[in-house]
């Protein structure tokens, strides 16, 4: 018989599809020495009492009790670590005005590896402990704590993709933070690139570099065709913003002539290993192109409705076959929980298809089929983050990596409203969307390894 290095007994969910959740109820997840799901057992299995048997009296057995449930862990598609220590400042302002007053300036300070090291270290246990198992980072222009951040998310176990930001342009970015050339740009990028994948090399879960144009304002043409270059020499993933607001996607199209999508596609940046975020303003031949390219979207619901002056029609962008997962947005979203930006997601697109001026009729009020379920935000949550980054992760299934959240439904200070014995699984399932909050989250595992308990 097989030997298993780990076996969970537990009812867990996971995405079937983007509609269907499946329930995996009294389960035991055979987990390998990899930290890789070997086998899932379900109780109708001829071998189930076998297996139980086998394992249920070793140390490496663990019955998850009554009141808990396991979840995937999360996928953050866009987190700005570096901006963490100014969540929830200045929200009111337009993005421009943001960045060049508040973003740009905290951003500079990462010269200091001291500093860089106290927010780096935070930020990754944060997310950690709200679930989240795979962060994609935009870091800072420097070098050495983008290496840092990675090294970091290296030691706590977090999955990291994480990127030496690229602002080259000269007429769009500050004498006090930029990169001095386009020049330096490029081989500060390389020499990440090949840091960072040696990094990778001493890691179970892996962590993995991105090339990282800011966005195309700050970026010069030079350097957005080297990067494109570099991505492709070095199989890299890629992340950058497109299409967020109305003032960015206007400035491409004043400069560019063309939307950011076509421009992206031209530099080399659009591939089946890129995401980018928000992208609001996507026609729908930039979404076809999207799909064509099998680029993804970091949808960042609560960050758009302070900066994207719209709302992301993800319905529509999904049905067109466009890969899409969720994104924090630290700190243009306050919040590091991504229960939070699903939760926004779907009020989102409810307010799109129901529409918000309440002096226009209501048939003429929103846009017919935009809203999104539960089951769909908990998709991108998971599955659809996994697919968006091509990685075996975002669903509890044989072949995926054991990157997991055990959430206990009856922790005292914040106890799920659950009072009857027998409470249908399905709505259940939703009560932990909506309902869970840090303290829930009591266990979290990245690729087998134990790396966040509260216990």
């Amino acid at each position: 018989m097989t030997r298993y290095t780990q076996v969970f007994l537990a009812t867990a969910f996971t995405s079937r599809s983007r509609q269907e959740i499946e329930i995996l109820q009294d389960c035991l997840f055979c987990i390998d020495d990899e930290g890789i799901i070997a086998r899932i057992v379900r109780p109708d299995e001829s071998d189930y009492q076998i297996v139980l048997k086998d394992y249920e009296q070793t140390d490496s057995f663990r019955r998850v009790e009554k009141g808990s449930y396991l979840l995937p862990g999360f996928i953050d598609l866009h987190n700005h670590a570096s901006q963490w220590a100014q969540a929830g400042t200045a929200l009111d302002i337009p993005l421009n005005d943001w960045l060049s007053t508040y973003t740009f300036s905290e951003e500079a300070r990462f010269s200091d590896l001291a500093y860089a090291e106290n927010v780096y270290e935070d930020i990754v246990e944060t997310l950690l402990a709200n679930g989240t198992t795979t962060a994609l980072y935009f870091a800072t222009v420097h070098k050495e704590a983008s290496i840092l951040l990675a090294e970091i998310c290296a030691k706590k176990g977090q999955r990291g993709l994480v990127g030496k930001v690229v602002m080259d342009h000269p007429d769009e970015t500050s004498p006090s933070y930029r990169d001095e050339s386009t020049e330096s740009a490029l081989q500060d990028t390389e020499e990440f690139i090949l840091a960072v994948k040696e990094l990778g090399k001493t890691t179970k879960q892996g962590v993995y570099p991105v090339v990282t144009p800011r966005f195309i304002p700050s970026c010069t043409d030079e350097v957005l065709q080297g990067l494109g270059e570099l991505a492709q020499k070095h199989d890299t993933h890629i992340q950058s913003h497109c299409s967020e607001s109305d003032w960015a996607h206007q400035h491409v199209q004043q400069r560019l002539g063309k939307n950011d999508a076509q421009a992206l596609n031209e530099f080399g940046l659009l591939q089946d290993k890129s995401v980018m975020a928000h992208c609001n303003f996507l026609s729908d031949e930039d979404a076809a192109l999207f799909a064509e390219t099998g680029s993804a979207i970091a949808h960042c619901p609560i960050s758009n409705a302070y900066f994207a002056n719209s709302v992301l029609p993800a319905a529509r962008f999904s049905s067109m076959g466009v890969d899409i997962g969720l994104g924090s947005d630290i700190a243009g979203g306050f919040s590091p929980s991504l229960y939070d930006n699903a939760r926004q997601a779907v009020i989102s697109s409810r307010m799109l298809e129901d529409g918000v001026d309440t002096s226009l009729p209501a048939d003429q009020r929103g846009v017919n089929e935009s809203r999104i379920t539960l089951t769909e935000a908990f998709y991108y949550l998971t599955a659809g983050g996994g697919e968006s980054l091509s990685l075996p992760i975002g669903r509890l299934e044989e072949g995926y990596a054991w990157d997991v959240q055990r959430v206990n439904t009856t922790v005292p200070t914040a106890r799920l409203p659950l009072f009857d014995d027998e409470i249908n699984l399905q709505d259940l399932f939703e009560k932990i969307l909506y309902l869970v909050r840090p303290e829930n989250i009591q266990d979290v595992w990245v690729q087998g390894e134990l790396v966040h308990s509260r216990r």
